[in-house]
């Protein structure tokens, strides 16, 4: 076909030294499980009920049958690879892979399960972060997401994509199924710097705080309102699949903290979606942030921690952080009572 495989473009990036030797073969690993559970996920009903609810543990999520599918593909994926351990969302406490290998992995295994029995697209997310020798367990993982040595996400949809980047751009990759091979389909990604669709579950506007309230609500009045021109919402319940869209034609992924209880820090998990996707997003030349701090300078504080998330077009990111901060409003653009504020009716 001429396309570069993904094998070769790691060849080629990894030339500068061992460690990078060392995540490609954990990315190359993630990636052959990948097209495991894209034969799964694309056989449906055929595999059984996978979106049955096995499990529901701590802190975690509901667990799906196909939740745990995907989780062991992944553990066993990384059997015998410099892989330390395993910060999975489907495991309370991280999983031990090669006790002294360099590297750690941090992953969703399958980001958007919820939506695997309406057939609508579904990923995995992943992450991997160098070990710092003198931490080990837990806090080996507690590190801001800036220190990710290469970060990706999968959608399974009418297509498999792998999203990649090593820090040196953000790469699509699409699984040629004949050969079984991922091929680079689109290369240094660029986000449009300003979009007209945003992603957001408009059913929780009544527990959305101030900022976004004002945010979408300048959104939905289109033309007729500040912004001048209409935009659409998009919104899936996969995050791979809102986000893989902003790549390809921009737009803006808002899962926000908001007043319900167990939600004032948002619902996506730090350290393997947040992380992961933000780098993605910068490498691509977009913004992402929590709506007052840049999501990869975040320290956790725990492997589940949960954190707001907003990213995409750099445009529209600054202009929610604007909000945030209160530069957006001078004199009758207040907020609370400006021509367009919570409180007045528009004309």
């Amino acid at each position: 076909m001429g396309l570069p495989t993904l094998k070769e473009y790691l060849s080629n990036w990894t030339l500068d030294g061992r460690t990078r030797g060392q995540v490609a073969e954990i990315i190359l690993a993630l990636a052959q499980a990948s097209m495991e559970l894209s034969d799964v996920i694309g056989r449906g009903a055929l595999e059984g009920r996978l979106g049955r609810v096995v499990a529901r543990a701590g802190q975690l999520d509901e667990q799906k049958e196909i939740d745990v599918l995907s989780n062991n593909l992944v553990v066993e994926a990384l059997r015998g690879l410099p892989a330390a351990a395993l910060a999975s969302e489907e495991a309370e406490r991280p999983i031990t892979i090669e006790k002294d290998a360099p590297l750690l992995v941090a992953a969703d295994p399958l980001d958007g399960s919820s939506n695997v029995d309406a057939n609508i697209s579904v990923g995995t997310i992943f992450s991997i972060l160098p070990r710092h020798p003198s931490s080990d367990g837990e806090a080996a993982f507690l590190r801001p997401g800036s220190h990710q040595l290469a970060a990706g996400f999968l959608v399974y949809g009418p297509q498999t994509v792998l999203v990649l980047t090593v820090g040196h751009g953000t790469q699509i990759f699409t699984l040629d199924r004949a050969s079984r091979t991922f091929r680079l389909t689109a290369r240094n990604v660029s986000i449009p710097v300003e979009a007209d669709e945003y992603a957001i579950n408009a059913s929780n506007a009544r527990h959305w705080d101030d900022p976004i309230r004002i945010y979408i609500h300048d959104c939905e009045n289109g033309a007729n309102g500040p912004r001048g021109h209409d935009f659409n919402m998009r919104w899936t319940g996969s995050p791979v699949a809102d986000v893989y869209r902003i790549l390809t034609r921009g737009g803006i992924y808002l899962y926000p903290g908001d007043r319900r209880k167990g939600f004032h820090q948002g619902r996506i998990r730090l350290l393997y979606e947040a992380n992961p996707i933000s780098w993605i997003v910068e490498q691509a030349g977009g913004r992402a942030t929590t709506g007052k701090d840049r999501v990869l300078d975040v320290v956790p504080a725990s492997l589940h921690q949960k954190t707001p998330l907003i990213c995409g077009s750099r445009d529209e990111v600054d202009r929610v952080m604007r909000i945030y901060s209160g530069q957006e409003f001078k004199g009758d653009r207040s907020p609370l009572f400006g021509r367009r504020g919570l409180f007045r009716a528009l004309p």
